[in-house]
């Protein structure tokens, strides 16, 4: 039985597509943020198995120099837009940047939309995991069509129409284009220790089993990383569980969690959002 808490109920009364924006920060900020953020993260993990997309990531050389500044520039970027919507002044301005840093790289259509569909559906898949509960069809809606509009402000062809059309685009291009690359293994080990470095008692003997056992084999060895355990996944995957249970018997947090205006790491004094991103590229030629 669902715990219908005050945010729940309204989720019920909405429509998915008209309340997109709202839905998606009720269920951001509010119902899921941690959430939310790991799943978010294990999306990153899967675009690096696309040779692509690693190639592109790693010749920035943003992951294997400044891995943390890389990371925080992304969660503030996309939080920008999910906590204030894309309709914000805020969230505009967000867009605007991201899509001016994108700009600077020739990046496929199909890769623009690879990405996209793993904002839709990775934390669609970790809730069915790990949610503390299951998230409702509304959500699931509605979190397919705020993804899909910022793709058209992102300037993205071909988005598709529906949710099963769009999760089949997902499932398709992994198993054509899951793939080994020197890159994708660097940016990948790189993104792995940055995340450990946030628990430095944790040695990363310890620490690393424990990042592979929550991603799946064909990712594992698309990155280059060794698979875990049965016992050792799980025993992880159990921890996670455990934490949701005990975050589902608590009361509706009572004031949302905003990303926007945390500390972060490569921030300690805020942050500019025009500023975002890494150097423009040198020009050809």
């Amino acid at each position: 039985m669902l715990n219908r808490n005050r945010w729940l109920r309204e989720v019920e009364g909405l429509d998915p597509e008209r309340d997109a924006q709202r839905i998606v920060f009720i269920d951001a900020a509010l119902e899921f943020p941690w959430d939310t953020q790991r799943s978010l993260e294990l999306a990153f993990y899967r675009t690096y198995a696309i040779p692509s997309i690693a190639e592109l990531l790693d010749s920035t050389g943003e992951f294997t120099s400044r891995p943390q500044k890389r990371y925080d520039d992304t969660q503030i970027l996309i939080s920008a837009f999910c906590e204030h919507g894309y309709d914000s002044e805020f969230g505009r301005r967000a867009i605007r940047r991201m899509n001016r840093i994108h700009g600077g790289f020739a990046i496929g259509n199909e890769d623009y939309l690879y990405v996209l569909s793993t904002m839709v559906f990775e934390p669609i898949r970790w809730n069915v995991r790990f949610g503390w509960r299951p998230l409702l069809e509304i959500e699931r809606q509605a979190t397919f069509f705020f993804w899909r509009r910022v793709g058209q402000l992102m300037g993205i062809h071909d988005l598709p129409e529906s949710y099963p059309d769009f999760e089949r685009f997902n499932v398709e291009f992994e198993r054509q284009r899951f793939g080994y690359t020197d890159a994708g293994h660097r940016v990948a080990a790189a993104t792995r220790d940055m995340f450990l470095g946030w628990f430095p008692g944790l040695p990363k003997r310890v620490g690393r089993p424990l990042v592979y056992a929550l991603l799946d084999e064909p990712l594992l060895d698309a990155l280059g990383f060794p698979h875990v355990s049965p016992a050792l996944r799980r025993v992880a995957q159990a921890a996670v569980r455990a934490r949701s249970r005990a975050v589902g018997r608590m009361p509706a947090r009572p004031r949302p969690r905003l990303r926007t205006s945390e500390r972060h790491r490569s921030y300690p004094n805020g942050f500019a959002l025009e500023a975002l991103g890494p150097p423009p590229p040198d020009p050809i030629g």
